[in-house]
């Protein structure tokens, strides 16, 4: 099947046959499976996509796919088409980057993916480089971590921003910045101002933290278990927001990044000085290690790194610790970025 799609493709058979517009409906559908989501991305009605797929089906002459209920399942063939359609589409964005690398333009298209809860501190250092680089075309997915290293597998951007190192081979890692980790509590709370507060003395608290499994609350019980504590969790909530807002309430304590805190939802509540803490979470850059940037990709690459390392800073209506040493720490931990790194 392999040899006579290949055969076809080499006689010229499907030349003029098969529209671009039509071979990005059908990798669409491929890569979601599913018919309606495709229409929904591509803003077409799902006749619409159903009959653009059976016209690339037509010209290739073989069955490309199989429909059960609402799956949209690959033959050999389809799978065939759709690693061409990869090739094709990569090769003309990288054509339309090249092309403008040799106008003298910095434009073309920019892809981006990040975790969720980089929505706190991302935009912020992304807003600039769109005001500096307007016929850039930047997309930023915001998405779960594990659609994150979905995305990444099938390689769908640019570059990829999360707070934990994947498991994975070949890619290319780049230090951001670092997002300091502070218990927070109600700004009416007993050890709001106390000094130097041990670990073994929060301890005692009960703690508002996020599902098991997210890097902040990770992070925390890493800190407490090298030190033979443990953290008393009286609720898990799942939102940044939602914390703040039971901490708010004298509920309990929190553990959030820095970068969370901002000014619009910081009334009532102060950051605790304690012992190991503000607690070091590093955000990296994550790319292909053999992807080949254009003119766009390593503009951004050397812009966002080189803005994180001035990116930290405190509400000034959040109330704090009066130590200055306590609060030099948070200016030290987002000046001083790990070395990046090649995991082939």
């Amino acid at each position: 099947m392999k040899n006579e799609l290949s055969q076809r493709v080499s006689r010229g058979l499907l030349s003029g046959q098969i529209t671009l517009h039509q071979l990005h409906v059908f990798h669409a559908t491929a890569r979601h499976a599913n018919l309606t989501r495709a229409a929904e991305e591509l803003s077409l009605t799902q006749p619409t996509v159903s009959m653009q797929i059976k016209q690339v089906t037509k010209a290739i002459g073989l069955p490309l796919y199989e429909l059960i209920g609402k799956r949209f399942y690959l033959t050999e063939a389809g799978e065939e088409v759709f690693k061409t359609c990869e090739a094709i589409f990569e090769q003309l964005n990288r054509l339309e980057e090249n092309l403008a690398e040799l106008k003298g333009l910095q434009q073309g298209k920019l892809r981006l993916a990040a975790a969720m809860t980089a929505k706190y501190f991302f935009p912020t250092l992304l807003y600039p480089f769109c005001q500096q680089y307007p016929s850039v075309q930047v997309a930023l997915e915001l998405a779960t971590p594990d659609e994150v290293l979905a995305r990444l597998d099938q390689n769908l951007d640019d570059f990829y921003i999360v707070n934990r190192l994947p498991e994975r081979q070949n890619i290319q890692v780049q230090p951001l910045l670092c997002s300091p980790l502070v218990v927070v509590a109600a700004a009416n709370h007993p050890l709001v101002g106390q000094p130097q507060i041990s670990l073994q003395r929060i301890s005692a608290e009960e703690f508002v933290l996020r599902e098991p499994g997210a890097a902040p609350r990770d992070a925390a019980e890493q800190l407490f278990r090298e030190h033979h504590l443990s953290i008393r969790a009286k609720l898990e909530l799942g939102s940044n927001e939602a914390i703040k807002q039971v901490v708010r309430d004298g509920l309990g304590l929190g553990i959030l990044s820095l970068h969370s805190l901002t000014s619009e939802s910081t009334d009532a509540l102060a950051i605790l000085d304690v012992e190991g803490f503000p607690l070091h979470q590093q955000w990296y850059v994550i790319t292909h290690a053999d992807k080949q940037l254009a003119a766009p990709a390593r503009t951004f690459l050397n812009y966002v790194i080189q803005e994180s390392q001035h990116y930290c800073s405190i509400p000034a209506s959040l109330q704090c610790s009066t130590d200055p040493l306590y609060m030099a720490q948070f200016k030290a931990k987002a000046t001083q970025p790990e070395r990046g790194v090649s995991l082939t």
